[in-house]
């Protein structure tokens, strides 16, 4: 797939995921703790018509050990994760966090969303061909 193509994987799917995105940042505007936002989200994108799972269990391997694990916030349609911030601004960090993600698991598209002060997300895509993915 050429970069242009993957760079739009999913574009329909994280278009309307934006847009339910500021639907509930303008509802619900900014203060509340991330827990708030998640399930007002999950509630939109349910009504959307959306498949959503909220606080998926995800492993982290190491050499094909178990490491830890992780709760996505979000992982909608089996092919998008939602990382949500109620941070006053996003930074490098949280993109690195949703980046780490999308490593540990067969999903390649990504979205940060920041219920901050400004409403801001980021986009990100980590291909299938990059990784070294084990399943249970």
């Amino acid at each position: 797939m050429s970069t242009d193509k993957m760079e739009l994987l999913h574009q329909d799917i994280t278009d309307k995921l934006i847009k339910a995105f500021y639907k509930v940042y303008n509802e619900l505007g900014f203060g509340f703790l991330e827990k708030v936002y998640q399930n007002a989200l999950f509630r939109e994108l349910i009504a959307m018509g959306f498949y959503c799972e909220k606080q998926k269990q995800i492993k982290v391997f190491y050499n094909g050990q178990i490491v830890g694990e992780y709760f996505a916030d979000l992982i909608v349609n089996n092919c998008v994760i939602i990382e949500l911030k109620a941070s006053e601004t996003l930074v490098k960090e949280h993109e690195l966090q949703l980046i780490n993600y999308l490593k540990a698991i067969d999903i390649e598209v990504g979205l940060l969303l920041n219920f901050g002060k400004k409403p801001q997300f980021k986009r990100k895509l980590f291909t299938n061909d990059r990784k070294n993915i084990k399943s249970v």
